[in-house]
């Protein structure tokens, strides 16, 4: 037809195709300037293609469908300023967020990068200055089975997202000290998050920095043991006090191995050094 382009020629100047033609005729967002009434096709006016220019632009922007079918209703310079500056306010979100994502991320990845250094370590129990770190915390119920702690974790995970917290992609439970010496090794009583310090939660420990030790176990979670065994005669032989519960993160989990042998979990106490011992010794008879 004179003047008129049909939906195949529309489509292939836009370079879109034309199932996204009919589904906007559908939804009335951009409906053809003729309908053949023998045949059902599609027709479009030339002066359709600047509108349906308009369309896709806001589509790349970022604006949805609704918004833009509901934009283009009755739409001049003022109303377009405003819908502007709008999607600027939610790009500019949208970039903090993928910052905060992508530095998370990066964390990620250096541990995984690690893990065979950490692999190497796992016979290994050393004493290291622990910069501080803040957990998000979520209480595991009794019987504290690995199903309670399970529960627990996809709970934090699942709060997190809600809030938009900034935590980091890596989760770990908090076992009673307690529970290790009566060899309960695997009842923790939390699961946490890591996650960047932050006034959005209630249910969130600081971590001081301080003097900690720490294994890294390799392995299924129930053969944790093994490790939690050596850390404690580490201890012992080197008279170092433990005054803290057992913060176990996850290296290698879940998340990134379907091998539960390629598990690395990091174990960690806080302690006193003999030294330390010595020292607050001497400050109690002054």
């Amino acid at each position: 037809m004179d003047n008129l382009f049909s939906i195949g020629e529309l489509a292939a100047y836009q370079n879109i195709s034309k199932q996204t033609l009919i589904f906007y005729d559908k939804i009335g967002l951009f409906r053809p300037a003729y309908v053949d009434p023998h045949n059902g096709y599609r027709y479009y006016s030339s002066k359709q293609i600047d509108y349906l220019d308009t369309i896709l632009i806001m589509k790349k922007i970022g604006f949805s469908l609704t918004e833009i079918k509901e934009h283009m209703q009755h739409y001049n310079i003022d109303s377009s300023l405003t819908a502007m500056r709008k999607q600027i306010t939610a790009i500019d979100r949208q970039i903090q967020e993928l910052g905060l994502i992508r530095r998370r991320l990066l964390h990620r990845c250096a541990q995984m990068e690690n893990a065979r250094i950490y692999k190497e370590k796992e016979n290994s129990v050393v004493t290291e200055q622990m910069e501080e770190q803040y957990l998000l915390l979520h209480k595991v119920e009794k019987p504290y089975s690995m199903r309670e702690i399970s529960i627990a974790t996809k709970k934090c995970f699942a709060g997190s997202f809600q809030k938009d917290l900034p935590v980091f992609f890596q989760c770990g439970v908090i076992v009673p000290f307690r529970h290790i010496m009566e060899k309960r090794y695997t009842e923790a009583v939390f699961a946490f998050l890591p996650i960047e310090k932050s006034g959005q939660a209630d249910n969130i420990r600081h971590l001081p920095a301080g003097q900690c030790v720490s294994i890294y176990h390799i392995g299924d979670y129930l053969s944790i043991g093994r490790s939690y065994q050596k850390i404690l005669d580490h201890c012992a032989q080197h008279s170092l006090q433990i005054i803290s519960d057992s913060y176990e993160f996850c290296i290698n989990d879940y998340l990134t191995t379907y091998d539960e042998n390629e598990y690395i979990t990091k174990i960690m106490f806080y302690v006193k050094t003999p030294d330390e011992q010595t020292e607050m010794e001497r400050g109690m008879k002054t």
